[in-house]
């Protein structure tokens, strides 16, 4: 049968839809993955054979040419994605979020097609929640998420996030190989997400620079491409051992050598986290409705993390953490025990039996 999936343009909301589109193609479905076209396509790999693009819209209460022109791409946007529907008949769409997705859905209501959205934050997107009200249902990451829903909780259902196949738990020793690193040192993950965080890059690097004991580190930075350039230098000139990448798809290396990783809270990184049990220090992107602010807590409550606020980084304040650490490895194993009270869900799977039962 024809399962259409529609995302948004950030990784949080690719890797998942990836993860489903793959496990609904294996089970033997056709799948067709819509995303957004806002040069997307140079920016995260997208290895899937049947994929269709439309237009973006960026929308602000400012009355502007940027507005104007974002009024314009979302009506585009719209009549592409009837013309999708009428072209690949779907018996199933599944929206992941993003203003770009409430169209597509909106064509599949009116159209009486079966419907399903999935929710990765713990607080929902406003696409999102206005689609809950229209969709047959709505799965979510985190049970939390229910509360802020206004819709009858038997459209509720509780599935996790999806991940991509690829990330499995490897013997560190193979991961060390892998990036040419030491046995015996503080392995450190820096990452920003799929588009890096410039404020986090250069806090992390100069705490890093400045703490003590630096000669028994091991860190690997994902950066994105803004900061890329100057970090190479900094890097080059720091005396650290370090691999620095732009972006980096073979996140399974990295995990299963971090003994402790630095990043945003974004719900695909929540889920990658808990699956490794790593422990980790968040610092959740300030903006966008404080959605990775909530999303940290839930690792925060369980002391499997610590969450530092952005306006409230800097340096020094890392160091000391990195020093507390590298002096107490207890406190890393007590938060990567933590983990142990989180359910574990095979988030694919569930998912991808929940599109399937509604046909």
């Amino acid at each position: 049968m024809n399962v259409l999936i529609i995302t948004g343009s950030s990784g949080g909301h690719i890797f998942p839809a990836l993860a489903l589109a793959e496990a609904l193609k294996h089970s033997g479905q056709k799948v067709l993955l819509v995303l957004p076209e806002d040069g997307q396509k140079n920016r995260i790999p997208i290895d899937f054979t049947q994929t269709e693009y439309i237009h973006a819209a960026k929308l602000s209460f400012s009355l502007n040419k940027k507005t104007l022109l974002g009024v314009y791409f979302l009506f585009r946007g719209a009549w592409q994605s009837l013309r999708i529907i009428l072209k690949f008949k779907p018996l199933v769409v599944v929206g992941f979020g993003s203003l770009n997705s409430v169209s597509l859905m909106f064509w599949a209501w009116l159209f009486r097609i079966k419907t399903i959205i999935h929710e990765q934050n713990v607080v929902c997107g406003r696409a999102n929640r206005l689609l809950s009200k229209l969709v047959d249902r709505v799965a979510v990451s985190f049970s939390q998420t229910s509360c802020c829903l206004n819709v009858s909780g038997a459209k509720i259902v509780l599935t996790g996030n999806p991940l991509r196949k690829d990330l499995v738990r490897l013997d560190k020793k193979e991961a060390l190989d892998f990036f040419g690193f030491k046995e015996g040192k503080f392995n450190i993950l820096i990452t920003g997400g799929s588009q890096g965080a410039h404020r986090l890059n250069l806090a992390v690097f100069e705490a890093l620079s400045i703490c003590d004991h630096k000669d028994n580190l091991q860190v690997i930075h994902i950066c994105g491409t803004q900061d890329l350039a100057v970090l190479k230098e900094k890097y080059a000139a720091s005396g650290l051992t370090y691999k620095l990448f732009d972006f980096f798809l073979q996140m399974q290396y990295a995990y299963s050598l971090a003994d402790l990783v630095v990043c945003r809270a974004g719900a695909t990184t929540i889920a990658e986290l808990q699956k490794f049990r790593l422990p980790a220090i968040l610092i959740p992107y300030p903006f966008a409705y404080a959605h990775q602010s909530a999303n940290g807590r839930i690792l925060e409550n369980l002391k499997a993390a610590l969450i530092i606020q952005d306006e409230e980084l800097t340096a020094e304040k890392l160091s000391v953490k990195f020093l507390d650490f590298l002096e107490n490895p207890g406190k890393l194993e007590s938060m990567r025990q933590a983990y142990a009270q989180l359910p574990v869900l095979n988030a694919t799977q569930l998912l991808a039996a929940e599109v399937l039962a509604l046909i």
